[in-house]
């Protein structure tokens, strides 16, 4: 029986390299993305997808989005809540919109998102992987609204793998370090990749694709035992414990 796997975020980054990872293992994937023209841009010649414009911070067009991908696939296996904003400030200037624009995907996503899957999700045999980052694992400047709500997100995995491993769901966390996305090219100057690069015990930043293998390593039956963690893909960003003074730049 083919694996059906459901991406949020997935028109670009981490959540388009984990879609096509789970293509290349022969999974089919619904690709879950609020940029409708990035999507259909990401979707563009795969095959065994469908993809549908949604917003995860609205509880309607969430509703409306599992109800699409259940009548398309009928039974979901993976359920993965990528979609996210980041948004960095001093706590002085972060404005209440800004926060709660932050918290109502970030963290009301994957809630609204576990809630309308899950009566439909492979029971048991079905994983969630929700995905945090190593900001919501230990604090740092600017980042009052997206660290917490990262940090939510790691206790909210936690809550819904003791709930939903009654009925044999698991449910992990994945908190990566620096990626280089196309966003961190964009915001990190070259002296924060430096501090990074040397806060780093593997010196470097991770790769997408590299995300993208974690969060199928725990979707996939070699971790059937496995529920309730938090995986920092971050290179030994954690272990290390060191600050970066360049980010108070």
């Amino acid at each position: 029986m083919t694996k059906t796997a459901l991406v949020t975020g997935a028109a670009r980054g981490i959540g388009l390299a984990t879609t096509k990872t789970f293509l290349a293992r022969g999974w089919q994937v619904a690709m879950i993305d609020i940029d409708g023209e990035e999507l259909r841009h990401a979707a563009d010649g795969l095959e065994n997808v469908v993809a549908i414009t949604a917003d995860v911070s609205d509880p309607k067009q969430v509703m409306g989005m599992a109800e699409e991908v259940r009548e398309t696939f009928g039974t979901l296996t993976a359920l993965i809540n990528n979609a996210g904003v980041a948004d960095f400030g001093p706590i002085g200037e972060t404005t209440f919109d800004r926060w709660q624009r932050v918290m109502r995907t970030n963290l009301d996503g994957p809630f609204l998102m576990a809630q309308a899957c899950v009566p439909f999700m492979a029971q048991p045999g079905g994983a969630i992987v929700n995905i945090a980052s190593i900001s919501g694992v230990r604090a740092s400047t600017l980042r009052v609204a997206y660290g917490t709500s990262k940090a939510a997100v790691i206790h909210l995995s936690k809550q819904q793998a003791v709930e939903y491993g009654e009925i044999g769901i698991r449910v992990n966390t994945v908190a990566p370090g620096p990626v280089d996305t196309k966003l961190a090219l964009a915001v990190h100057t070259p002296a924060i990749r430096k501090a990074y690069h040397e806060a780093i015990p593997l010196n470097r930043y991770g790769v997408e694709q590299e995300i993208a293998n974690a969060i199928c390593f725990l979707c996939s039956d070699e971790a059937s035992y496995i529920t309730g963690q938090l995986l920092s893909a971050d290179g030994g960003f954690q272990a290390a414990g060191v600050g970066l003074p360049a980010l108070r730049d």
